[in-house]
């Protein structure tokens, strides 16, 4: 019997053999398409990681760049979780939010933008410090360009304390990371070109004869003195203007309009604002061009928008929301032909890209993106006699903005032939 058991069994054994081979060939086929899928994965390096690793999906699904500025906003709880706070001491009184008890300041984190055909890289602090090693970065505008150095700042400060505040070049505030010597900072300037009061001579002129008493004199051609000596200093650049332009509170077209001067000259007769705007684009772009490091990368930075309902700021206008807009209520409030409170969002932006064209600075886009979060400014908690609908909560918005700006650059310097 037992010989007969042993025949049976050397029977069985080799029947079984042609069902091994094809599950060992499945197992291999299994291994290979998890390996291919993990080498495909782009990581999201979280804010708080200590890894000097970052990647990212440079490739849209079509094949071509990834437009980082298209996409929606998708609420999701844990986004965040490892950022910086209010404790940060360099967030302005008015844009903390979370210290002055906005109701949805902790929840304006929580929102995460997803580009509609790529994923973007959270801003991974310890290798953007490590890969920025002796760099110097100058972020050069008004208020708005200091609310995302304040956010770039307050997400360095978290992971390296060593740091020297100082006032490169000119700067209105400037601060340097010793252990890594990077260092950032802000330059403040409304109009890019230098501008003054101006008043009336009393022995006449051009602009006298034709009935103008005051203003102000913008030399379309003369960067302002904040910025103008601190273009070989860095090495990597951020520009933005485009609030004031548009702002007949600071710049009433009847009592105090601008007046342009070109090479000293009064311009004549005088040019509207939007002209002066596109003069001095020729020329700003023009001079950082020449006085800039031939290494150096330059960034500008579109239109942020504001978010008044019911009037400007200083006629009631106010921003209670507290969700991000649908689609639909952006276009309301933005689209060109409502010719709404905050219409000139878009216009600014139609004259930063014309002036752009063809020259070496890489378009920093974040307007869209930006205009559905009408929830995520101070509102009334700024502190202000009235609502801030222009400025952004920290943290908040602009950390999307210095996520964006970390990728490009990212970009960018790894697109670059090797030293």
């Amino acid at each position: 019997m037992a010989a007969n058991a042993a025949a049976r069994d050397r029977r069985v054994r080799p029947a079984s053999r042609p069902f091994l081979l094809p599950l060992l060939l499945l197992c291999l086929v299994f291994i290979f398409l998890a390996i291919s899928l993990f080498k495909r994965a782009s990581p999201i390096a979280p804010r708080s990681s200590g890894t000097l690793q970052m990647s990212w999906n440079r490739e849209s699904n079509s094949g071509g760049s990834c437009d980082y500025s298209i996409g929606s906003w998708i609420y999701d709880p844990m986004h965040g979780s490892g950022m910086y706070d209010s404790s940060c001491k360099e967030i302005f009184k008015g844009w903390n939010c979370i210290a002055g008890n906005k109701s949805n300041a902790r929840d304006l984190i929580k929102w995460r933008w997803k580009p509609q055909s790529c994923d973007l890289p959270l801003f991974n602090p310890i290798w953007f410090m490590e890969s920025h090693r002796h760099t110097n970065i100058g972020f050069i505008g008004d208020s708005l360009n200091r609310n995302m150095f304040v956010s770039l700042f307050c997400t360095l400060k978290r992971v390296s304390g060593e740091v020297k505040k100082w006032r490169p070049a000119g700067a209105d505030r400037g601060f340097t990371f010793l252990k890594y010597n990077l260092t950032i900072a802000y330059h403040r300037t409304n109009l890019l070109a230098h501008y003054s009061r101006w008043s009336a001579n009393p022995n006449g002129g051009e602009l006298e004869s034709l009935g103008y008493k005051e203003g102000f004199r913008v030399d379309v051609d003369v960067p302002e003195t904040t910025w103008a000596e601190a273009m070989p200093f860095h090495d990597i650049l951020i520009f933005n203007t485009g609030h004031w332009w548009w702002a007949p509170s600071k710049f009433d077209p009847v009592r105090t309009p601008m007046l342009f001067f070109e090479r000293g000259q009064p311009m004549v007769p005088p040019l509207p604002p939007h002209v002066g705007l596109d003069l001095v684009l020729k020329y700003m772009i023009r001079y950082v061009e020449k006085e800039t490091k031939q290494s150096s990368i330059k960034f500008f930075r579109t239109q942020s928008p504001r978010h008044f309902e019911g009037g400007d700021w200083d006629h009631g206008g106010s921003c209670p929301r507290l969700s991000p807009l649908s689609t639909e209520q952006v276009d309301e409030l933005f689209a060109i032909n409502k010719n709404g409170t905050n219409v000139e969002t878009r216009l600014v932006n139609q004259h930063l890209h014309k002036a752009l064209k063809g020259s070496e600075f890489h378009i920093l886009d974040v307007t869209h993106l930006s205009e559905f979060r009408a929830d995520a400014h101070p509102s009334s908690a700024g502190g202000k006699k009235h609502d801030d609908c222009m400025h952004w909560c920290l943290p908040g918005v602009t950390d999307t903005w210095n996520d964006i700006f970390a990728t490009l650059l990212g970009e960018i310097e790894s697109s670059r032939p090797s030293s």
